[in-house]
């Protein structure tokens, strides 16, 4: 992990569009002493990055506008020393193979917390220095919750694409995550 001596005073640039996430994980890496810039959506991260390039970066993979991957790729545009991870809720191995390939040092499954993203950025896993397979169960959750995005909500439609009873779906989403 990221020691606070080696912290002290790097800039690190938070992009999600989910506030209450963006909120907690500035608030965490500022009490870290991180330098600790937000923006909600690609085209915000962008231009602060182009004002002032960040050492740090995490970036969400799916935003309103720009993707992630997007965003990976123009932030190494501007600066290919800035060390990017890239966190998500729809974790899938085509997603992290090409945010590595655009230049993120890592990939991580929400919920993440900063000392996972400080850990990422350094290229362990905040556990254990062997990558983590995600489960079975953990698995089926993203896959149900990308599939309910994109039907925007629409819980019947959902579980007819997922080819299962919607009584079934509503208990599906009502339990927790699976941690891995």
């Amino acid at each position: 992990m990221l020691s606070v001596a080696a912290v002290t005073a790097r800039s690190i640039l938070v992009v999600d569009d989910d506030e209450a996430l963006r909120n907690r994980l500035a608030r965490a890496f500022s009490d870290r002493g991180l330098d600790v810039r937000t923006a909600a959506d690609g085209a915000a991260a962008l231009e602060l990055a182009r004002a002032e390039s960040p050492e740090l970066a995490v970036v969400d993979l799916r935003m309103p506008g720009a993707s992630g991957l997007d965003v990976v790729r123009e932030l190494k545009a501007v600066d290919e020393t800035t060390r990017i991870v890239v966190l998500t809720g729809y974790g899938s191995i085509a997603n992290a193979v090409e945010a590595v390939r655009l230049g993120a040092v890592n990939y991580l499954t929400k919920p993440a917390d900063a000392d996972q993203v400080l850990a990422a950025l350094e290229g362990k896993n905040a556990a254990a220095d062997e990558p983590v397979t995600p489960s079975l169960a953990r698995t089926e959750w993203e896959h149900i919750n990308r599939v309910l995005t994109d039907c925007e909500g629409n819980i019947s439609e959902a579980a007819r694409r997922l080819g299962v009873h919607r009584r079934s779906l509503q208990r599906k989403l009502q339990k927790h995550p699976p941690r891995r």
